[in-house]
């Protein structure tokens, strides 16, 4: 930059007026500025060593200060794979490892040739449950053999294209009436009928200007279901004894692990459109995991769209629980959300009303009382979507209209449990009970949680998710010490990715 940009001109300018030594000097010094740059990166890179032992993955880096790793392979959660589209034409990938309780990635390798990241990923996932089974956590395998259990479809590609376009983009409407509205509404005023209803200037305004803006906006929408389509453009499910594989990905293709041991959360998720086509999708939660693959919920894609039976059947053969037969809250929480509603739009009425009587502005006060009859209908359908389940192995919750998701979690993997009322649940005696595990999920308020219900009820639920919790340890390490480390899954009758848990339930 500096060579090409500034140091031509100014070095003609010094050698046209005479001074060739400085001129000279000028462009030795940018040299070795260049030198100075590229010998950084370059020592940077002979500096960088990583070193795979049976027990540790060892990193040593730093070209002023040396900064040496080791990474214990038990403490591995996932090791993901990742390819833009240059790497891909340069043959090399990006792997990063995760750990437990890690809040990014723990180690990461930028520039790795595609063939040694496969084998990284296969002898990390070996070594790992090797230093597992010596801990007694599970049993050691030399190679793991894996089976598709899921693959998208053109169809499903097209779907989640559908029912991924962010609804919020929605509010933009709003903004563009606030806009035009004026344009439109002066068509219909008698006294410049004539003079303006039918000029050019107005059918403009009125009619091409609010066009335009719903054209952008569902440019925009359909945008970001494209861009949510490609990645996951040839979306693989592989499942092993130990782990799941998924790969992933158009632009940036992404491969990554997800430990079936250290599950915490699974996931059914449906947007409205997503329910009325007959579609969900299934994330996974592990362990103190922050994926690097794009998501930033703390969660990975085991199923990013498929038809619900489909997914529920997958869910179940990770976990085997059983959704059916939830308990929604009392029907006075359901009057409390028309309540809400109501309290809400009164706000809104006001302060526009407020806003025309203060300002020049014409805001329209009663245009939003038009929602009023969507009250009760509203606040029926945020009651009706929300439930709760205690079922022998784990707990089930739902919440959400727009975004419905029901949490299923294994009592062994709880870490507390606790209920909270709010000033306006203790009015109507009503409390929310939240179940926390170990997910990184935690951290952002999105645990399962039974919301709204009886207060008695809230307690009595608390006090039998703790008793589960402690039955489903202490069933556990039976299990581990009647089998041993070698033999932990001896007299199982679950599918694959359990540890000893007498309950028989998949993927502990």
């Amino acid at each position: 930059m500096a060579l090409f940009v500034f140091g031509g001109g100014s070095a003609s300018a010094l050698f046209g007026s005479g001074r060739s030594l400085l001129a000279i000097g000028a462009i030795v010094a940018i040299l070795l500025g260049i030198a100075a740059f590229v010998g950084y990166f370059v020592a940077r890179y002979r500096r960088f060593e990583y070193e795979l032992t049976a027990d540790t993955f060892d990193i040593r880096s730093g070209v002023l200060s040396r900064r040496k790793r080791e990474i214990p392979l038990r403490r591995i959660q996932n090791v993901d794979i990742s390819q833009n589209v240059v790497q891909r034409a340069l043959g090399v990938a990006e792997v990063g490892l995760e750990t437990a309780g890690g809040g990014g990635t723990e180690a990461q390798l930028r520039y790795v040739g595609v063939d040694d990241a496969e084998a990284l990923q296969s002898e990390i996932s070996r070594l790992s449950r090797v230093a597992k089974a010596d801990d007694g956590e599970t049993a050691a395998t030399d190679e793991e053999r894996f089976e598709t259990v899921f693959s998208i479809t053109e169809r499903e590609l097209g779907i989640l294209a559908l029912i991924s376009v962010d609804l919020r983009i929605a509010s933009f409407l709003f903004f563009g009436a606030s806009i035009f509205a004026p344009s439109a509404a002066s068509m219909a005023q008698p006294d410049n009928w004539w003079e303006y209803g039918l000029g050019i200037d107005s059918l403009i305004g009125a009619f091409l200007g609010p066009l335009a803006a719903l054209g952008a906006i569902a440019a925009l929408a359909l945008v970001s279901g494209v861009l949510n389509a490609a990645r996951y453009y040839g979306f693989r499910l592989d499942r092993g004894e130990e782990e799941l594989r998924y790969e992933r990905g158009l632009l940036q293709k992404f491969r990554g692990t997800i430990p079936l041991s250290k599950v915490q959360t699974l996931t059914l998720e449906e947007n409205v459109l997503a329910r009325a086509l007959g579609y969900a999708a299934l994330t996974i939660e592990t362990a103190g995991y922050t994926p690097t693959g794009g998501e930033s919920n703390g969660s990975q894609s085991a199923i990013p769209v498929a038809e619900r039976d489909r997914v529920v059947s997958l869910a179940r053969s990770l976990e085997a629980f059983d959704g059916s037969g939830l308990e929604r809250p009392p029907k006075r929480a359901r009057l409390r959300y028309g309540f809400r509603y109501a309290i809400g739009l009164a706000i809104l009425v006001a302060l526009l009303y407020v806003g025309t009587m203060v300002t020049d502005f014409q805001l329209y006060w009663y245009v939003p009382l038009v929602a009023a009859p969507l009250v009760p209908v509203a606040a029926h359908y945020k009651w009706k979507n929300r439930g709760y389940a205690l079922g022998e192995d784990h707990v089930v919750t739902r919440n959400g209209f727009w975004v419905r998701r029901q949490k299923v979690v294994p009592y062994h993997r709880v870490q507390t449990v606790f209920s909270s009322q709010t000033i306006f649940q203790r009015r109507r005696d009503l409390a929310t009970v939240t179940v926390d595990t170990a997910g990184s999920q935690s951290l952002t308020g999105q645990d399962a949680k039974a919301v709204d219900i009886d207060a008695e009820a809230a307690e009595r639920i608390r006090e039998a998710v703790s008793d589960e919790l402690y039955g489903a340890l202490a069933r556990r390490r039976r299990g581990r010490g009647r089998s041993g480390p070698a033999g932990d899954r001896v007299g199982q009758a679950s599918g694959p990715g359990s540890t000893g848990d007498e309950s028989g339930a998949p993927g502990d």
